[in-house]
């Protein structure tokens, strides 16, 4: 018979996001994340490799799968993209990994559970009981005895609003996944409701960090949405922390078409007066280097070429390669580094 898993323990500080050790970076900098879905999963894997002072802030727009039919039937924000920054600040030990499998563990059935999320599940299970969202959420982080805490980006619902360019002229498209599939030229979006409240908590966690990453991610659904909510931009201008944006290795469908350049100078379209400080790309997914240095230095950021991508040339960043850039960029290394092929 196996022994029963052992639960880390956890101290005060690792219990209390805002306990002085970790606020003297005692648990490594101070970082925010900001994102959702798989292009957030992907940052928060490298950066808990690096440090446990982590803070992840999370977009609220999807309203597609598991997380979009909750969000219908019972007016909650959106729980998949929090499930998916949970899990990635799971440890690598026992405890973590399995739990880490629980919460993304999706039912399939012929009834109405069929697609559902564990892990969206219990964290509706805590909104209800809380009454609130960061609470609860802090809760599933003790469970998961996660390295870092997640936050919504606010703390209402919200819906994406693109204005495309298409075939049949320009139209508007609602909707986060029906924007992520549109198959025309998305000329900018906005969010409704107009000016959204921003999560107090996340407001804090830019304030004090020393790096807020912005990206990878779909760009238009969820790295775009962080910069339309009006308390978040501003913080985001005025904090003291350095700003990293991750490009994305491959376009996706609500970007065909725009080069690694389009991505930096639509950022800054959606926030003026924004200003990054480093601009971090892998050169396979550059198309012209020159161009990318041009958009980087109009945001005021110095571009940065690492080999990010996973070896099997897939359109995955590696957490190992990308934590070592990151540590780069926070110690100002900033020489680049190309494929030898």
């Amino acid at each position: 018979m196996s022994e029963a898993p052992h639960r880390p323990r956890m101290n005060a500080a690792q219990r209390m996001n805002g306990a002085d050790d970790a606020k003297r970076g005692f648990y490594g900098p101070k970082v925010v994340a900001l994102g959702g879905g798989h292009g957030l999963f992907a940052s928060l894997s490298a950066l808990r490799l690096m440090t446990h002072n982590v803070t992840a802030v999370v977009t609220v727009a999807d309203d597609g799968g598991s997380s979009g039919r909750l969000r219908e039937e019972f007016g909650v924000l959106p729980p998949g993209d929090m499930r998916m920054a949970l899990s990635a600040l799971c440890d690598d030990g026992e405890w973590g990994q399995t739990w880490r499998d629980v919460l993304q563990h999706r039912f399939m059935s012929e009834g109405p559970m069929n697609g559902h999320a564990l892990g969206n599940l219990l964290i509706l299970a805590l909104w209800e009981h809380f009454g609130e969202s960061v609470t609860a959420l802090d809760w599933v982080g003790q469970l998961l005895d996660i390295k870092g805490r997640v936050l919504p980006m606010s703390s209402t619902p919200l819906e994406i609003e693109a204005v495309v360019d298409g075939d049949g002229g320009r139209t508007t498209v609602r909707g986060q996944v029906a924007v992520a599939t549109s198959t025309g030229h998305v000329h900018h979006v906005a969010v409704i409701p107009k000016n959204p409240p921003a999560q107090a908590e996340a407001l804090v966690a830019v304030e004090e960090a020393d790096w807020v990453i912005l990206g990878p991610g779909s760009w238009y659904t969820s790295v775009i949405p962080h910069l339309l909510v009006p308390e978040l931009r501003e913080v985001l201008r005025t904090t003291k922390a350095k700003r990293a944006l991750t490009l994305n290795l491959n376009a996706e469908k609500e970007t065909q078409g725009m080069s690694a350049a389009d991505h930096i100078r639509t950022v800054c379209f959606h926030a003026p007066g924004l200003k990054l400080d480093v601009i971090l790309a892998d050169p396979s997914s550059i198309d012209d280097i020159d161009e990318t240095e041009r958009a980087a230095v109009e945001c005021g950021a110095q571009l940065m070429l690492r080999q990010v991508r996973m070896s099997d040339g897939s359109a995955r960043h590696d957490p190992l390669r990308l934590a070592a850039a990151y540590r780069d960029a926070f110690e100002g290394v900033f020489g680049d580094v190309f494929d030898a092929d």
